[in-house]
């Protein structure tokens, strides 16, 4: 007679940044390892990270991130709450509806508006002075070339507020979004997209050449949450964003 072996736990690895109490990391775990061991698919890796805020303008400085490797797809939540306690219930929360979210992405209706519960609780971002934001991240990466309907979809498994990738039917640099006031998707690409897509509507705003100063000064001087542009001296499609603390992030492609 075969016995069934039981699948060991999920081993999930959690960081700390800031002031965050001895009993959070294993509070964490434990809520995160619940929710990963009856995953319908293999968990191949999971990392949590919880910060704490010091900046007292901050309502919410209690932040929880998870990253779970979902049997080679990436599945990502990111919250904040007033406490760390209540930042990792709300993480577990937001970590089950990005599952379930992924479990159902192949079977979805293209153009179906996906879920944002959870959105209330996402982390907020700290009001700094213009004279005093820097760029504190630059990630260069191989961007992923795949038609606009899987960059939504990864968008959402990501929990991202854009997404840049190479539209695959055109060849050009693209980034899909969600527009704040509908909730609807939309994508902006460096170049004319080769046919619509259908349930997607496309930004008909032209996509600038800029330096990333110049970027800069045009993401201080509209108040919006990212600035896709073309890098004026490479040509390819850039991102610089608004990171929670203040500062910028830059999303640069690797030169292949």
């Amino acid at each position: 007679m075969t016995s069934l072996q039981t699948p060991p736990a999920v081993d999930v690895r959690v960081t700390t940044r800031g002031p965050v109490s001895l009993a959070a990391p294993d509070y964490a775990r434990a809520k995160v390892r619940a929710l990963l061991d009856r995953a319908h698919e293999p968990v191949l890796a999971a990392r949590v990270k919880l910060s704490q805020e010091s900046h007292r303008a901050v309502a919410r400085p209690s932040l929880a991130q998870v990253m779970v490797d979902l049997d080679g797809r990436p599945v990502r939540a990111h919250v904040a709450a007033a406490t760390m306690q209540e930042a990792v219930d709300l993480l577990q929360d937001r970590l089950r509806v990005q599952l379930s979210k992924a479990r159902q992405r192949h079977h979805a209706p293209r153009g179906e508006r996906t879920d944002r519960r959870g959105d209330g609780h996402r982390p907020e971002r700290v009001v700094r002075p213009a004279g005093e934001r820097r760029i504190v991240r630059h990630k260069t990466y191989s961007l992923s070339r795949q038609h606009a309907w899987a960059a939504v979809l990864d968008l959402e498994a990501l929990d991202y507020d854009f997404h840049l990738f190479t539209d695959a039917a055109s060849g050009f640099d693209s980034v899909v979004y969600r527009d704040e006031r509908t909730g609807a998707h939309r994508i902006a690409s460096a170049g004319v997209l080769a046919d619509p897509v259908p349930g997607l509507t496309v930004s008909t705003a032209a996509v600038p050449e800029l330096t990333v100063a110049d970027a800069a000064g045009r993401l201080d001087l509209t108040g919006l949450p990212f600035v896709f542009f073309t890098d004026a001296a490479s040509g390819r499609g850039n991102v610089l964003y608004r990171r929670y603390d203040g500062h910028y992030g830059l999303i640069t492609p690797a030169q292949e």
